[in-house]
């Protein structure tokens, strides 16, 4: 009788043993597919850093390896009758710009620069003229106020001074609008960036019809103390219902469908 119950006891451990052992797998697929989604959002950020790079090497010639100091970082979780939530953090891009903007305030920076190359070519009468042409073309109300210029120099402002003031010849691109507001650029291209992540790499998150994939970006605070607050530097609040993201899955509609049915909130 006692090696009956044994026996019962035994086979009712094996019975249930699977079915503990299912809601346990479930919940590790899970937070497996969140990390995944984790390092796919912090990898759009990266690319978002890279295009604004990219942009400001092409138009500005700036040392853009400086611009971003920090690494981005996701966190997923699932909330239960809610959906999917994501943090990022942002890496901070107006501190080291801001630092050269201060840098080069009032062409300091450039006339730093333009003096340093003057004391190298004192003497050499070709080399004056070079000089001072290009300054004429980067400022021709003269960028070294108040210093006198070479005989050579002089005279080769003379020569070229009417081209100099001719007009500059139409340009046939558009110039790049980003060094009018790097950071709004910034932040632009890295919203777009996370808004495709969602919608390319979301669909084994297994989000409800009336559930919601949330991203929550942020920037961090890590900014020189004497800068000034970069009031638009908050956090943006990116979401997209389950029921558009399945019907974009399912090719019910286009991506600039679902791009436009991406929620971007600013808290």
């Amino acid at each position: 009788m006692r090696a009956k119950v044994c026996c019962l006891l035994v086979c009712a451990g094996l019975s249930t043993g699977p079915a503990f052992a299912q809601p346990a797998r479930r919940d590790s697929d899970a937070r497996y597919q969140i990390a995944v989604l984790e390092r796919v959002l912090e990898g759009a950020v990266e690319h978002g850093v890279a295009v604004v790079r990219d942009r400001l090497q092409a138009v500005a010639q700036m040392p853009t390896e400086l611009l971003v100091s920090d690494n981005a970082h996701a966190r997923g979780f699932r909330l239960d009758g809610y959906g999917v939530f994501f943090d990022v953090s942002v890496p901070s891009f107006e501190t080291t710009l801001w630092t050269l903007q201060t840098l080069d305030q009032n062409n300091l920076g450039l006339d730093s620069a333009m003096k340093e190359l003057q004391q190298l070519v004192r003497g050499n009468v070709n080399a004056e003229q070079a000089l001072r042409r290009i300054e004429l073309q980067i400022n021709p109300a003269g960028i070294t106020r108040g210093a006198n210029p070479a005989p050579a120099v002089a005279a080769a402002r003379d020569a070229v001074g009417s081209a100099a003031a001719a007009p500059d010849p139409p340009s046939s691109a558009a110039p790049d609008p980003i060094l009018k507001d790097p950071n709004e650029a910034y932040r632009t291209e890295v919203i777009d960036a996370l808004k495709d992540a969602m919608l390319e790499h979301s669909s084994s998150l297994g989000i409800g019809a009336d559930e919601w994939l949330t991203i929550a970006a942020r920037g961090n605070d890590d900014r020189p103390r004497l800068a000034p607050a970069d009031s638009a530097s908050r956090t943006r609040i990116i979401r997209l219902r389950g029921s558009d993201l399945a019907a974009y899955l399912a090719r019910q509609i286009t991506k600039k469908e679902a791009m436009d049915r991406i929620e971007v909130k600013i808290f």
